[in-house]
């Protein structure tokens, strides 16, 4: 045998007898976990820079108020005297003497029963009479030149004509926080609905939705902000006409409250009182205002 054939078989022995390389092991690259430490202190932080400069500003106000109503000849009790005299109501917001003789659960119970009643009759009416002035023409035509006098009548000179239609205090205190709260519904609802896109009421077209499948698929949703916009201003409004309607149907309600501590000259009960509608308006509308940015996924304002 020649040296280059020997050469060529060795070369081709050592080739076959080499083993394969291992195939190089895969890596997966896992995001490092926070420690549950830090997250804590994030969500501390995230919550202190909105809790505490509310709080700083609420401090410097009462603080200003106790040294202004402190001095000689004032007409309001500062914060320490309303504290003090108001301490039993705080305490016990929970007891029935009978009659108008309750605690401020009741009278704030009362009110919100009759919010409840008259806004949630107000929303129905107000997003089908906004989806019918949105979607028709002839209906806005006829329609909204009526809701735009009848809006800018003051809630409380409803009152009156209530009281004589239903000859009753609380069908006529559901009357007024209907009539109030329903123009910004059906305002922002017709807005709504006429700016949905073109593009969508053209695929309802290719996919033929009969009316009903349109207004649920399509329009609610399309329109969904600018309908909880109403929504939001509605409650508002609704509860401010509570308050001043209670003043003069008279019975179980923060308003009467207010005005029967008026009369009985209790100002730091009107103080207390103020509080509480300010807290209950703030949480209305921040319900409402959340269960907005649910349905609409985080489009609607907040």
């Amino acid at each position: 045998m020649s040296m280059p054939a020997i050469k060529a078989e060795a070369t081709a022995v050592a080739v076959t007898t080499t083993p394969p390389a291992a195939a190089a092991p895969v890596v997966t690259m896992t995001p490092k976990q926070p420690p549950r430490a830090e997250k804590y202190a994030k969500v501390a932080k995230e919550t202190a820079v909105r809790v505490v400069p509310p709080l700083v500003v609420v401090a410097l106000l009462m603080l200003f108020w106790e040294l202004v109503c402190r001095r000689t000849g004032s007409t309001l009790p500062p914060p320490s005297k309303v504290f003090k005299d108001t301490k039993e109501l705080i305490l016990d917001p929970f007891f029935d003497n009978g009659g108008i003789d309750k605690g401020l659960f009741w009278h704030l119970s009362a009110s919100l029963q009759r919010v409840a009643y008259g806004y949630s009759i107000a929303a129905i009416v107000g997003i089908a009479l906004g989806t019918l002035v949105g979607q028709s023409v002839w209906a806005m035509r006829g329609l909204d030149p009526l809701f735009q006098v009848l809006r800018t009548i003051p809630p409380l000179a409803w009152l009156p004509l209530s009281l004589a239609a239903f000859r009753d205090g609380q069908p006529s205190a559901i009357f007024v926080i209907f009539i109030t709260s329903v123009w910004p519904i059906i305002i922002n609802t017709a807005v709504g609905i006429r700016n949905i896109p073109q593009d969508y009421r053209n695929v309802a077209a290719v996919v033929q939705l009969n009316p009903l499948e349109f207004f649920s698929k399509i329009m609610i949703p399309a329109a969904a902000p600018y309908i909880f916009t109403g929504l939001r201003i509605g409650i508002g409004l609704s509860w401010l006409a509570i308050v001043a309607a209670e003043m003069l149907i008279g019975g179980v309600g923060i308003g009467f409250f207010i005005w029967d501590a008026w009369n009985s000259s209790h100002i730091s009960e009107i103080i207390l009182a103020l509080f509480y509608v300010g807290i209950i308006g703030f949480v209305l509308d921040r319900v409402i205002a959340g269960l907005g940015k649910i349905v609409t996924r985080g489009t609607s304002a907040s």
